[in-house]
């Protein structure tokens, strides 16, 4: 790599500095990821204690509990001992559905750069030989031939030199059939030809012909993501990751030299020698280029967006490829660790447009939540059986990530949710001692501060997703659609979300010095817990403007005006409550997305703030309210990782042009909706919510 090319993600010299995560920062974020304890044990009191019904406290050191120890009492273990053991037969069971009789214990391994075992009896460690074997053309394009399929055992290089092949120009994707075949075709002699197909992702592109730049390269886009997705998406450990990705790409002499030259790579705790000499899975290191290649501000990327209007055609391709890779590794189906963590990272890195055919549709986030089901992760008793703790707290994160995000996107796109509140037992964690080997390794330990606030986040976003699911159980179903919302269902949910408000947005949203210095996690961490919250009164309101209330509907249906309705006033007040909080939500999202917009923030997020700022703008617009243009400068910012941003921006602005133009329109919420003039040029609230009683 050049040496005028800035740092790992080679800014400009007149770009932006954000203050992004150090690497001791990186490595905290995942400690805080991985080190929560297992889930509290039940069942252990001894038989004397459970007979008596008192609490039974087991003294270190001693065969008997203190209360047998004071009574001469035998203390015996025999009830705890048969439940345990009906338990383990029930499990070994019913679970896992999909795999074979060889696939009934899952062995559990920390994904990417944890440790793997060199045991080829591993079941999930690759396809099975019969695909492996299979050499059926494919007619799609960007899909490479079979003849050379990448399998979970080639090397890492041969991966890069597939992600990192030219584009066909044919292609709508802008791929090709990037075989290793293909990929060493190009020798000396074919560098003309070569030069030529990559010229679609702009002058600088032909440099990845030699393989010493596409490994500086790579390396440059690993660093990209462990600054800016990795804070958000803690599911990797940065150090084994850096570690087994360069032995991998480097032979071991040339690896002990770069070693001793980067400062990420000099700690011992972290090194490899643990680890198999295998390569990291293909579809891990294709899934981190392709988070990579969609922020970076490498001068082969600007070079890409200036000949594409702005655009990466380069980062498309390669999200292309290694979805198309996943799908070929079968990550879908085999259960393992590291497919779990492929399938939650790439679902976020598609477009989030529903109506895309290459977007968002939950397929990845699905297939993670089976594969988590299969490896039977929903189990405490599994869990806590897991001894490898950073596959545990890998697996415990993986979870939560999943059981959350299932939770918002069917509250989000109206569908229901595939988790409910009794298809997992885990317990949310209270804090613990820092495991010996963190201690040992003398890496940042996190204090109990940070642990708390940890917790604290998700154990607040588990109470709204929570929330999340009953409104999507109770809006999002047919009956509703026809016939209305039923005015007690709706204030069911009013109530639990100002329950929801009251204890916990003080603690995990933005504070009310929102304004001081931030940095990029702490920013967009809070932000993003505030917004949650404030989007799910903007989905209310939507829900009510398109379905209305079930009680006046019946009455308007019969042909009687809806004033004979006993409880009128009380269904009209509640809609007005509903559009308050929902106006409310929807300025406090404006305010939230000016000042990430402002930092350069949501530049750098990784769809987090998304679809709230969608939200919040198209309500703003729709009631002629100027602030909506925060939430359009917000989505032109976020258009440079999210193309379709660009196109949802320009449709509120349209949304604004019509409601200032008087061409808006509300269904059922038109009698409540009242478009006030003197407040169109208000100030924001962004501090104080509405008062709710139920």
């Amino acid at each position: 790599m050049d040496p005028n090319q800035n740092g790992a993600s080679g800014a400009r010299p007149n770009s932006q500095v954000f203050n992004l995560p150090s690497a001791a920062l990186q490595n905290q974020i995942h400690e805080l990821a991985k080190t929560l304890p297992p889930p509290r044990k039940q069942n252990t009191a001894c038989d004397a204690c459970r007979a008596r019904k008192v609490k039974c406290h087991q003294l270190p050191g001693l065969d008997k509990c203190q209360h047998c120890l004071s009574k001469n009492y035998p203390c015996t273990h025999h009830i705890q001992q048969a439940t345990s053991e009906k338990k383990r037969h029930a499990a070994a069971s019913k679970r896992p559905r999909t795999l074979s009789a060889s696939h009934t214990n899952p062995s559990f391994t920390a994904p990417g750069p944890s440790r793997h075992t060199s045991d080829p009896s591993v079941p999930h460690s690759s396809p099975p030989t019969s695909y492996q074997t299979q050499t059926a053309p494919r007619s799609s394009p960007g899909v490479y031939p079979q003849q050379h399929p990448i399998t979970a055992q080639t090397p890492t290089k041969d991966v890069l030199a597939y992600l990192f092949s030219p584009p066909d120009s044919s292609s709508p994707t802008g791929c090709t059939n990037g075989s290793l075949a293909n990929s060493r075709a190009y020798g000396a002699s074919g560098q003309a030809h070569m030069s030529g197909g990559y010229a679609d992702w702009g002058e600088l592109a032909a440099r990845l012909v030699d393989e010493a730049f596409r490994i500086e390269f790579a390396l440059d886009l690993v660093e990209v993501f462990f600054q800016i997705v990795h804070t958000r998406l803690p599911l990797l450990n940065p150090a084994q990751f850096r570690a087994r990705l360069q032995l991998s790409l480097y032979s071991p002499t040339a690896y002990r030299e770069h070693l001793s030259q980067s400062p990420t790579g000099t700690s011992s705790s972290h090194s490899p020698k643990g680890a198999a000499n295998k390569p990291i899975h293909p579809g891990l290191v294709a899934t981190v280029m392709a988070w990579g290649a969609k922020f970076s501000e490498h001068p082969l990327l600007l070079a890409d967006r200036e000949r594409n209007a702005n655009q990466s055609i380069f980062a498309k391709t390669l999200l292309y490829r290694t979805r198309s890779l996943a799908e070929d590794l079968k990550v879908h189906r085999i259960p393992s660790a590291d497919h779990v963590v492929i399938a939650l990272l790439i679902e976020p890195l598609q477009s989030q447009r529903l109506d895309e055919s290459d977007g968002f549709h939950g397929f990845w986030l699905m297939s993670a939540i089976r594969l988590l089901l299969d490896l039977q992760i929903n189990h405490k008793s599994v869990m806590s059986n897991i001894e490898d703790p950073e596959a545990r707290g890998t697996m415990i994160f993986a979870w939560w990530m999943a059981c959350l995000s299932d939770a918002y996107r069917s509250v989000y796109y109206r569908r229901k949710p595939m988790l409910d509140d009794d298809d997992y037992d885990i317990d949310f964690y209270t804090v613990g001692p820092v495991p010996p080997d963190i201690i040992e390794s003398h890496a940042p330990q996190p204090s109990p501060r940070e642990q708390l606030e940890f917790l604290g986040y998700y154990r607040a976003a588990h109470a709204l997703a929570r929330i999340a699911r009953q409104m999507s159980r109770q809006l999002w179903r047919p009956a509703t659609e026809s016939d209305g919302i039923p005015h007690d269902v709706l204030r069911n949910i009013m109530t639990q979300l100002v329950d929801w408000r009251e204890e916990y947005l003080q603690h995990v949203g933005v504070p009310s010095n929102f304004e001081a210095e931030w940095d990029f996690v702490s920013a967009v961490s809070a932000c993003a817990s505030d917004a949650t919250y404030h989007i799910m009164w903007i989905i209310l309101f939507n829900a009510l403007d398109d379905f209305g209330v079930r009680e006046i509907n019946d009455l308007a249906r019969a042909g009687s005006p809806e004033m004979l309705l006993p409880n009128h006033s009380q269904i009209e007040s509640t809609k007005k409550q509903v559009m308050e909080e929902a106006l409310h939500g929807a300025l406090r999202i404006a305010g939230l997305a000016g000042v990430l917009t402002t930092n350069g923030y949501l530049r750098l997020d990784c769809a987090v703030m998304h679809v709230s700022c969608i939200q919040a703008g198209e309500l703003l617009a729709r009631f002629g309210r100027p602030e909506a243009s925060n939430c359009i400068d917000g989505l032109n910012q976020y258009s440079y990782a999210y193309e379709e941003c660009a196109e949802q921006a320009a449709n509120i602005k349209r949304m604004y042009t019509q409601a200032t133009s008087g061409e808006a329109e509300f269904n059922h919420m038109a009698s409540v909706v009242t478009r006030d003039p003197a407040q169109a040029g208000s100030d924001m609230n962004i501090d104080h919510p509405f008062t709710y009683r139920a």
